[in-house]
């Protein structure tokens, strides 16, 4: 199967079948939870506000639940750093679990500080481990839960009512799905790979590999 097929119409179809349920249980396990970085989450969202503008949700229940899934996976995160703390550096690499997702994480906490728990909310993998650090860290509960509610507004609410706003106000939107998802993806991942070239280390790793392919 073509990717444009995977997802222009398969994309659609898993999320209107998944349904509600579904589309808040991986908000809330890409928000903090460790095993959910490999989730699709702003593309999920576009897609779910652009299912609502055409009747397959509605968007009031749509937006809150996202919002509370999003708001509650972060928590969820921030005590699982606050309770296990070091010990997860300690922990073995698994399908769900990259130490070295949440080492680079701990760096780009470091660097921008609480507000992380905002510019996270739009970086994937980043996303699944910033609450994780807060809760590691010294952030308090009440700091961190302003940047939590903050950030799932603009993240959870923000992408879904983009995808809800073009779908009622641009004609045979659906046809453009493919390339606006397409963009969505593209402009998550900037971020991250702007952080990794401005690392001196990271950019002499990526040209060794260059080199060894070519």
């Amino acid at each position: 199967m073509e990717l444009s097929s995977i997802l222009h119409g398969d994309l659609k179809s898993i999320v209107e079948t998944i349904g509600y349920i579904g589309v808040f249980s991986i908000v809330f396990l890409e928000s903090g939870m460790l095993i959910g970085f490999f989730f699709p989450g702003d593309s999920l969202l576009f897609t779910a506000g652009f299912l609502a503008s055409q009747g397959i949700f509605n968007i009031s229940y749509l937006i809150l639940g996202c919002f509370l899934g999003a708001v509650t996976g972060d928590s969820v995160g921030y005590f699982i750093g606050h309770r296990y703390g070091r010990k997860l550096f300690e922990k073995e690499n698994s399908f769900f679990f990259r130490k070295d997702h949440l080492v680079k994480t701990e760096a780009f906490y470091e660097k921008h500080g609480g507000k992380t728990i905002i510019l996270a909310r739009f970086m994937p993998v980043i996303r699944a481990f910033a609450p994780v650090v807060a809760g590691i860290g010294s952030m308090n509960y009440p700091t961190f839960l302003f940047y939590n509610l903050f950030g799932g507004l603009l993240w959870a609410i923000g992408i879904t009512l983009a995808g809800y706003y073009l779908g009622s106000l641009i004609p045979d939107v659906d046809k453009y799905l493919l390339p606006i998802v397409g963009l969505i993806i593209l402009l998550s991942i900037t971020p991250a790979i702007i952080h990794v070239l401005k690392d001196k280390n990271q950019r002499t790793r990526i040209l060794s590999l260059l080199k060894i392919k070519s």
